[in-house]
């Protein structure tokens, strides 16, 4: 098996990098007309910008909204709209499903295409999957496109303004990165572009891990009071780049597979993918036997950044052994990357790992408040 590396063709982060969204576009030769697939909220904060950038760059453009759900009929509907206006390059702009939608919609056109993540809320924006549900919000499928966005653009300023629970959802998907990596990688299993890791891959995986760690609270307080700071920029770059780049080039197991089983759940669907992916590593770590410490520290820093780490807090506080079975089904359906496990995995073992998973939550919970 040949090692995969997958990456975006140019990443740029920082403060109102929004305005040289334009000359970053020329300068890479996407050539106009572009389509902006864009969130209610990137509308009304990147508007005036996307205005100046473009005027300056000669560069025609429209805006389409984004629906507000990645679903199959939503793609269909932004590459209609591309399709009507003949758009060269499509940029997605949002929150991690406009940027799925986007990206799947480009790749249905064999178009290249733009993000910019209005929130670092997941690691989205780097990849070349789009992360498909039904329109009632349930998981439904991944989808592979052929090609990496060719810009990833990262305004900082634009970030810090978004609610802080969606940074710490991007915090709880970037907790798996490196989890499921290390799985992976030990496996030698294909990562999510058919082939096996680099030693690369696996280093920004721990990298991502590490930052995660030394900056994580620090960098949430920052995001509270809106402010942009160095351990903010580590976190969206952690968040965003490191992560995207660890669990595309090294692979995905348990912890995303417990994910799309909790959107089995129509309980949990008000909640964040990056809160049940957290949910999801505290569960593959039980699944997996992981050392006492290493489930503390993961526990320790969920709670210090506001992650669930019991069933309650997902919505499911009155889930019964019935509900924790169905969601087990659901993420060992043949082909979910709980395979990618060192040892075969069934529901029975899942749904154990998630009642351990939530009884631990439960009591560092309880130790907390005695404390």
């Amino acid at each position: 098996m040949l090692s995969v590396f997958s990456s975006p063709g140019q990443y740029v982060q920082g403060r109102n990098a929004t305005a040289s969204l334009g000359s970053e576009m020329a300068r890479l030769g996407l050539a106009p007309p572009v389509l902006i697939v864009a969130s209610p909220s990137a509308e009304r904060l990147l508007r005036d910008t996307w205005k100046e950038t473009f005027e300056a760059s000669g560069t025609e453009y429209a805006v389409h909204p984004f629906g507000g759900e990645c679903s199959r009929a939503e793609i269909a509907r932004i590459a209609g709209a591309a399709t009507a206006r003949g758009s060269a390059v499509i940029v997605g702009a949002g929150g991690g499903k406009a940027l799925d939608a986007a990206r799947a919609a480009a790749d249905d056109l064999g178009l290249p295409m733009v993000s910019c993540p209005t929130a670092a809320s997941n690691d989205a924006p780097c990849s070349a999957l789009s992360v498909l549900y039904a329109e009632g919000g349930g998981f439904e499928a991944y989808q592979l496109v052929r090609r990496n966005p060719a810009l990833v653009l990262v305004d900082s300023s634009v970030v810090v303004q978004a609610p802080a629970r969606l940074f710490s959802a991007g915090m709880g998907d970037a907790l798996a990165t490196w989890f499921e990596a290390r799985t992976c990688t030990a496996g030698r299993v294909r990562n999510m572009r058919g082939g096996a890791s680099t030693i690369a891959a696996a280093a920004l995986a721990e990298l991502c891990h590490r930052t995660l760690l030394a900056d994580g609270p620090d960098a949430l307080e920052a995001v509270r009071q809106h402010t942009v700071t160095p351990a903010v920029e580590r976190l969206i770059e952690a968040n965003t780049l490191l992560s995207g780049l660890g669990f595309e080039s090294s692979g995905l197991a348990a912890a995303h597979a417990v994910h799309n089983g909790l959107t089995a759940a129509p309980q949990t669907y008000p909640y964040l993918h990056g809160e049940k992916v957290a949910f999801g590593v505290l569960t593959q770590l039980v699944l997996e036997g992981a050392p006492s410490g290493e489930i503390s520290e993961v526990l320790g820093f969920c709670t210090a950044v506001g992650l669930p780490v019991t069933l309650a807090g997902l919505g499911l506080a009155d889930a019964g052994r019935a509900a924790v079975e169905q969601i087990a089904v659901r993420a060992t359906a043949e082909g979910e990357t709980i395979h990618n496990e060192p040892f075969a995995v069934d529901a029975g073992m899942v749904a154990d790992a998630i009642v351990t998973a939530d009884a631990l939550g439960r009591r560092r919970q309880e130790a907390e408040g005695r404390a």
